[in-house]
């Protein structure tokens, strides 16, 4: 090397230093982890030669230049993009990727595309879990199941490997996730092709359709390419209890409009409408008291309805059927179609409403009963019930007549004679007294006989007699003793009755067996109990003694004798 070339490379010159600093530069910016545009140098089985214009050239294999339904082959020359991953490893080889460029490439794209909202073409290359996995030119992204179409779709088969659009629902870059939706774009097209058609109805109009779908509340029926809804209660004027007693899928219908809203787009449609409301007429056609017959719709707890013409029903109130059959399930008495005779009982068209009758078109056994059976009368009938107050006795015409448990026996307490009787025992009793507008009759069967024991004793007490009576319990509330001539007579003797000083009105300064005297303040004859105070009795005896010596001075003023006794009838 010559003098001055030593010093020119000791010293280099100002145009040595901006070629240094611009190959400087240069290299710089092939920065790591970023796209760069590379030359293919060679082609080695399926290995690609790529210079990137650093130190050594990079290898990418043959795979990452193949994209899902494209037939591209990368040759000699090509100049392509490259994802400088390392500018150099341990041999000294840059290491580069044409996947990961072209992902980078799909995901700037994608963004964009994202952010204007518009559809991107892809291609669903394969099925995971929920959904399937559909490419986008590098970038791979989730389809939910759900998302596939508007309904569901049990051959996805036909929509792979076919390029079509999608609507990118969510982004997240830095886990690499993208979802996406076909369904979007087929109900934004739906949607377009809807409110085309919905332009083409009005309401009112009359069209034909065929039925697509039935469900619990109605049927879909499709208008040409727009459904509209045939709710069930716009089927017909009659009751239909589900849409598929009129309609099946693929019947051919004409319907009317009855309704578009505007803003939904939903179409209601209906079938009754073209005809002639039956209820218009109603009060014409069925007057009050007119007898008719029709047949059982339906029957509810209530009652039953009954169809008097198609579109118009009547209800027969449970109360209304049956003059002498109470608290029967109205299923007991009619069943459904069954022919049954009826009589008009209210109209009110505005509410729609027809009340009816099945008892009015029979005889009312009431009526008649009073005049074959007066009160007096001596009838024999079965024990179709026993209750805990008495007996139901059947009598003619399907009536109950009932004996109370105080007019079971003279001389046994109700609950005992009612354990007398059984459930279809035949019974003699007489009636003592008809309520025809209650629809009641009461029966005795203790009088059928004489009274000579306990009624007897009992008559013989009557108000305001004095009886010896004999403690037989001891009670919080008072004594229960029994008096008469066999102290066959039970009573009970209330606390507040057992004396007119509060400070007396104590059961326990009583003994089982004591003899108290009380008063009869009360005697029921039907029953044949008595009301009994002791507390009476002293107020009734110190009355008779002010009467008798108040106008002696024994050291009380008459004043004093009176107001003792007006305090001890508070």
């Amino acid at each position: 090397m010559s003098a001055a070339q030593t010093e020119n490379t000791l010293n280099p010159t100002t145009d040595d230093f901006a070629s240094m600093l611009e190959a400087s530069l240069e290299t710089n910016s092939m920065k790591e982890g970023s796209v760069v545009q590379g030359l293919v140098t060679g082609i080695e089985k399926d290995i690609v030669v790529v210079d990137v214009g650093l130190k050594t050239e990079g290898r990418i294999p043959m795979r990452e230049f193949y994209q899902p339904g494209s037939d591209e082959t990368v040759k000699v020359g090509d100049t392509v993009d490259i994802y400088l991953e390392r500018i150099e490893n341990a041999l000294g080889d840059a290491v580069l990727s044409r996947d990961k460029a072209r992902r980078e490439e799909s995901w700037i794209k994608m963004e964009k595309i994202f952010e204007a909202k518009e559809p991107v073409p892809g291609v669903i290359v394969g099925r995971v879990k929920g959904g399937f996995t559909v490419d986008f030119g590098g970038v791979n992204a989730f389809l939910p199941g759900s998302q596939v179409d508007i309904r569901p779709v049990r051959d996805i088969g036909p929509l792979m490997g076919q390029e079509q659009p999608f609507m990118i629902l969510k982004m997240d870059r830095p886990r690499g996730n993208i979802v996406v939706s076909r369904r979007a774009i087929l109900e934004e097209s739906r949607a377009e092709q809807r409110a085309e058609l919905v332009g083409q109805l009005a309401e009112g109009e009359e069209r034909e359709g065929i039925v697509k779908n039935i469900t619990d509340y109605g049927a879909f029926v499709d208008l040409g390419g727009i459904d509209g809804l045939l709710h069930v209660t716009d089927m017909s004027w009659r009751r239909v209890s589900h849409p598929s007693q009129v309609l099946a899928v693929g019947d051919t219908v004409k319907v009317k409009i009855i309704r578009i809203n505007p803003e939904t787009q939903r179409i209601s449609l209906g079938m009754k409408q073209l005809t002639e409301d039956p209820w218009l007429a109603a009060v014409a056609n069925y007057p009050v008291g007119t007898k008719l017959t029709g047949k059982v719709s339906n029957i509810a707890d209530y009652g039953a309805f009954i169809e008097l013409e198609e579109g118009v029903e009547g209800l027969v109130h449970v109360s209304e059927m049956s003059w002498t059959k109470k608290n029967v399930h109205p299923g007991k008495i009619v069943s459904t179609s069954q022919e049954v005779e009826v009589v008009v009982l209210e109209v009110d068209p505005e509410k729609r409403r027809i009340s009816l009758g099945i008892k009015q078109t029979q005889e009312n056994p009431w009526d008649s009963f009073t005049d074959k059976y007066p009160v007096g009368t001596v009838i024999k009938g079965e024990v179709r019930s026993i209750t805990e107050f008495g007996l139901f006795i059947g009598l003619d015409g399907e009536i109950d007549g009932m004996a109370h448990l105080s007019d079971l026996s003279w001389e046994k307490s109700g609950e005992d004679a009612l354990a007398d009787y059984t459930k279809g025992d035949m019974v003699e009793a007489k009636i003592l007294e008809v309520d025809i507008e209650k629809e009641r009759i009461s029966l005795g069967i203790k009088q059928l006989t004489k009274d000579t024991g306990r009624g007897a004793s009992a008559a013989s007490a009557s108000r305001g007699k004095t009886v010896t009576c004999t403690v037989t319990e001891i009670t919080t509330g008072g004594l229960a003793v029994s008096y008469g001539e066999e102290n066959e007579i039970t009573a009970f003797i209330r606390k507040s009755d057992l004396s007119r000083e509060r400070s007396e009105q104590r059961p326990e300064r009583f003994a089982v067996g004591d003899k108290v005297d009380a008063r009869v303040v009360k005697f029921d004859k039907k029953s044949g109990q008595a009301t009994l105070s002791i507390k009476a009795l002293e107020i009734a005896e110190e009355k008779e003694a002010v009467e008798q010596y108040g106008s002696t001075d024994a050291g009380a003023s008459l004043g004093d004798i009176l107001g003792a006794a007006l305090k001890g009838d508070e």
